[in-house]
């Protein structure tokens, strides 16, 4: 028995000497080298390291040497681990601290002496993760982790007035442990996301804390509860989906793997002209002034309160990589059909996410147009939600201008009316501070919601309207308490664009006119 320990700690020596020079990358182990650990680390605080991967099934601590051997349950969670931890050096009492594969394929400490200790600190991470011992901080009611339950959590955002990007939701769910993958979409015209952590101990903390809290002052509101999934699969690396562990990923550019509403709903390709320009791949963070939004109650492990520095209320969102001016409100609209658009067309369409001001389609290039709104934030809201929709057979693009206005034509200066004024119209819709209309701001669908619709106004009648427009009519219903509304579905995203385009604001008599917005309802 001896021999074969001491063979195993003769070998650990022989790994150190071959430090000295480069040695070449050692085929994966779910044995790992650990070095330059500082001497007062405890056990429990080398064994964390691994436990977002997975099981650690073995520890030797090598303290005069600042070095230790983690053993991984799985090969698998080992190179997961070296994987994560190669791009993002990992800190221990905030030294940097060194991982690679082991030459060795398992560990044998039965009988070394000093194992004690680690034997001791890896039961009780493993009651803890089996769930038969209470977590420290968790209140009672909750008690433990109910085992079998899943490191993925399902994130609903509601009133969205805001965008909310997968860099911001990283930033706040890191806090309570290793997130390995998140993937955003829309789905009910709910912003939504599906976020695995390593560990299913960090995501019912995070589930505890966050829950119910707002990203920003009174919006963008997190609802989160565990998901049937208990592993998520990743295919690209890019704005709406992300698998920390494999910065290898297709960036899949405008790749139509979701529903096109889907992914244009949350910032088309284009917006972040390279997602990674961060270090090693990693995003680099939104840069949001004035802190606001969730502070977390201290939750062990958690790393300090949650700021979300952000007042997206100023709007001063600066995406990286955009050729325009942060906090600018002034978009470059690109890819437009030119025999079709016009500047009340894009006032209209525009004017679902803000107030717009000017609007000016270029003289010698037509498909594109520049379009001025109230601020920046309702200029970002338009952006993420309308670039990449179809409208009159294009895919439409929006990016930040480098222009801080848009310029009127001076007298006697030839312009076919292609650039308009709109500051004064009484078609917007967010002048009154507090109007319901800030609470109903949805991504384009094919679902439209009709109101101030007169008493004398049929089913029929609204039906033959939107055909007369060039539409198909799938479903139609009024609201049963107030017949001055109602939904009606199109056969697709692109015409239910171009009907609110048309039809918002048409005379249906009696001095009412028919109010369009998109819904998130379908009927």
């Amino acid at each position: 028995m001896n021999s074969s320990t001491s063979t195993g700690v003769y070998a650990n020596g022989n790994d150190n000497k071959k430090f000295k020079g480069d040695r070449p990358p050692c085929s994966p182990s779910r044995v790992l080298h650990l070095r330059k650990i500082p001497s007062d680390v405890t056990e429990a605080e080398v064994i964390s390291l691994g436990l977002p991967f997975g099981k650690v099934t073995n520890l030797l601590m090598l303290k005069g040497k600042s070095q230790a051997f983690l053993e991984m349950a799985s090969e698998e969670a080992a190179v997961t681990m070296v994987n994560y931890y190669t791009p993002v050096t990992p800190h221990l009492r905030s030294q940097p601290v060194f991982i690679q594969y082991s030459n060795h394929r398992e560990l044998k400490t039965d009988n070394l002496p000093n194992q004690a200790r680690a034997q001791a600190a890896l039961q009780a991470v493993s009651a803890v993760q089996s769930g038969s011992l209470a977590l420290p901080g968790a209140p009672t009611n909750e008690g433990t982790v109910i085992p079998g339950q899943s490191p993925v959590l399902r994130i609903i955002i509601e009133n969205l007035f805001y965008p909310v990007t997968l860099e911001v939701l990283h930033q706040i769910f890191s806090k309570f442990g290793t997130v390995l993958k998140i993937i955003t979409f829309t789905k009910n015209n709910q912003f939504q996301a599906l976020l695995q952590y390593a560990d299913p101990v960090n995501a019912h903390y995070a589930k505890m804390a966050l829950d119910g809290q707002n990203i920003y002052n009174a919006c963008c509101t997190l609802r989160i509860d565990f998901s049937k999934l208990t592993s998520l699969n990743v295919k690209y690396n890019n704005d709406k989906s992300r698998d920390f562990t494999r910065l290898d990923l297709p960036t899949g550019d405008g790749q139509p793997s979701l529903e096109p509403p889907m992914a244009a709903a949350f910032g088309a390709p284009g917006i972040i002209s390279s997602p990674y320009a961060g270090a090693a791949g990693f995003a680099p963070a939104i840069g949001f002034h004035q802190a606001t939004g969730i502070s977390v109650p201290a939750v062990p492990g958690a790393l300090g309160p949650l700021t979300i520095t952000s007042s997206a209320v100023t709007g001063r969102m600066a995406i990286p990589g955009t050729s325009g001016v942060p906090g600018n409100s002034v978009l470059l609209v690109t890819n437009l059909n030119p025999d079709l658009i016009t500047p009340h067309g894009l006032f209209i369409l525009f004017g679902v996410y803000g107030d717009v001001h000017r609007v000016k389609i270029m003289f010698n290039k037509k498909e594109n147009a520049l379009v001025q709104m109230a601020d920046a934030s309702q200029a970002q809201l338009a952006m993420n939600h309308l670039s990449g929709q179809r409208l009159y057979g294009k895919v439409l693009r929006a990016t930040l201008s480098k222009h801080q206005a848009v310029q009127l034509p001076r007298e006697g200066q030839e312009d076919q009316g292609l650039t308009k004024d709109f500051s004064n119209s009484p078609l917007h819709r967010f002048k009154k501070p507090g109007s319901k209309n800030f609470q109903n701001i949805f991504p384009p669908s094919a679902t439209l919601h009709l109101s101030n619709i007169p008493p004398s106004v049929t089913v029929d009648d609204l039906k033959n309207l939107f055909t007369e427009a060039g539409c198909s009519v799938k479903a139609f219903k009024f609201f049963q308490k107030d017949r001055k509304m109602a939904l009606i579905q199109l056969g697709s995203v692109e015409e239910a664009i171009q009907a609110l385009i048309e039809l918002h604001n048409h005379d249906l008599g009696e001095n009412h006119h028919l109010r369009v917005s998109f819904s998130k309802s379908t009927i």
